[in-house]
Formats: C-alpha cells, sequence, structure tokens
C-alpha cells in the first residue's frame, strides 16, 4: 500500500495545537505541501519550522477567526488565488461544555455558525478545484459524541452530529469526483482541550482532577489516552489515494470505547 500525498496540497484548519498540529505533521512529513489556518498568527509562525518538508514542500499559513465567517471567507479567496486545495481538514475547537439545559439560543447559533457554517463555505470554495484535478478529501474532525452522545456536551454532541449529517449528504454529491468526504472522531485523547473539559468536569463535581482522569482511562478498553498522532494516523489514510473507495464514514479514533457498532 502507497500512502503518499507528494503534489498534494492540504488546508488544514486549527492546526497550531492538538490534532490539528498533529495532523499537519503528519500530512506534511508524507509530501503534502501543507497550509495552516488558525486564528493566532505568533502560533502558526512557530509552528511552520516545525513541519517536515521531505520534498522542499514550502509551507504557509493564513490567519482566520472561526468566530468571524467572513475572515474565513477572506483567507480561502487568498488561499485559492496562487492554490489548489487537494486535501481538507474541517477542525476547530469545539463549543464550552455544560448542561443542554443551561444553554442559551445563541450557544446554539454561534456554534452552528463556527462548525457547520464555515465547514460549508470552505467546501464550496475549495471543491471546483478538486474537480478539476480529479482529486479531493475532504476529512472533519468531530467527536464520538456523534455515534453516542455524551452528557454535559450539549450544544458540541447537537452541532457536531449536524456536521455529520452534512457530510454524509455532501459524500454522495461528490463521490463521483474522486471526492470524499469522511468524519474522524476522537475519543479521549491527550489535548489542552480534553484537559480543560476534565478540569470542568472535576469542578463540577466536587472531585481532583486526578479522579476524574482515573475514571475515563478506566472506561477506555485500551486503558489509556490517545496521542493525538494516532487520530493524524488515520487522517493520513485517508487523505491518501489509498482510502479512495472510503466515502461517507465516520471513523471513532477512541481506543475501543464508543458503544456502537
Amino acid at each position: 500500500m502507497i500512502v503518499s500525498l507528494e503534489d498534494k496540497t492540504a488546508l488544514i484548519c486549527g492546526s497550531t495545537q492538538g490534532i490539528g498540529l498533529a495532523v499537519a505533521k503528519e500530512l506534511a512529513t508524507l509530501g503534502a505541501t501543507c497550509l495552516l489556518l488558525a486564528r493566532n498568527e505568533q502560533a502558526l509562525q512557530e509552528v511552520i519550522p516545525q513541519l517536515p518538508t521531505p520534498n522542499q514542500q514550502l509551507h504557509e499559513y493564513f490567519v482566520a477567526d472561526f468566530s468571524h465567517t467572513e475572515q474565513v471567507e477572506k483567507a480561502i479567496a487568498t488561499i485559492l488565488d496562487t492554490h489548489t486545495v487537494h486535501i481538507l481538514i474541517n477542525n476547530t475547537g469545539g463549543p464550552k461544555a455544560g448542561p443542554i439545559m443551561e444553554a442559551k439560543s445563541i450557544d446554539f447559533l454561534n456554534a452552528f455558525q463556527q462548525h457547520l457554517i464555515n465547514n460549508h463555505t470552505l467546501v464550496q470554495a475549495v471543491v471546483p478545484g478538486m474537480k478539476e484535478a480529479g482529486y479531493g478529501r475532504i476529512i472533519n474532525i468531530l467527536s464520538t459524541s456523534v455515534k453516542i452522545p455524551i452528557n454535559n456536551l450539549g450544544v458540541s454532541g447537537t452541532i457536531r452530529a449536524a456536521v455529520a449529517v452534512w457530510a454524509k449528504i455532501m459524500a454522495n454529491e461528490l463521490g463521483e469526483f474522486n471526492i470524499t468526504v469522511n468524519n474522524i472522531l476522537p475519543g479521549s485523547t491527550d489535548t489542552e482541550r480534553l484537559k480543560s473539559l476534565n478540569e470542568a468536569n472535576a469542578k463540577r463535581r466536587g472531585l481532583p482532577l486526578e479522579a476524574i482522569e482515573k475514571e475515563m482511562i478506566n472506561s477506555i478498553p485500551a486503558k489509556r489516552l490517545g496521542d493525538a498522532t494516532e487520530t493524524a494516523a488515520v487522517v493520513a489514510f485517508l487523505a491518501s489515494a489509498a482510502a479512495s473507495y472510503v466515502n461517507g464514514v465516520s471513523i471513532p479514533v477512541d481506543g475501543g470505547k464508543t458503544g456502537a457498532l
């Protein structure tokens, strides 16, 4: 099996830390030219030199705050002036945790805009180039809550599920053009996001952070947290030609925790 991304250009959103950064490094290692899109320019500047360049790729970064769709629209227009995007990684931080009954309407609206609308904006922009190239990979980093809702993540789970449905319909429409649309569902992965969720959970339940972390690990068949590089490896496979017949699926990367087939 050949998993090479030489001569491919990948746009990775939310790529200055965690899973997004791990994905960027993995795709770059496989030969892709990586275009990073995030809101923190200083962090982007620090990350670019960390990306491998086995084919002397010229990685670049672009700045946009996903809370403002007009910034995303401007950024993708600038990107497409000089690049054809073959691989799009939709990835951005999730909404804050909390009981769904405490969520305000604006919380759902903001999350819908930040995730689904921005994803759709980017897909509509890059698909014409993918069709012309005869190659496209759209990969959405979501959550295992798409399969089994997670308590205390009401807004996040609701919006992630909407994105998964959107992605499935998109996969049906784009498959004939050798453009696949798939979702990655990370489980408990050792990232700053997970740490902040655990801290909030510990505070809410009045328990030590260590107890919350132990409880989480014990609920995972693998008995450990995942590493962001393990999610990135699955993303890299889906981004490659080797996965050309994998389309419209949601794949948990969770150590076996998700209790759904």
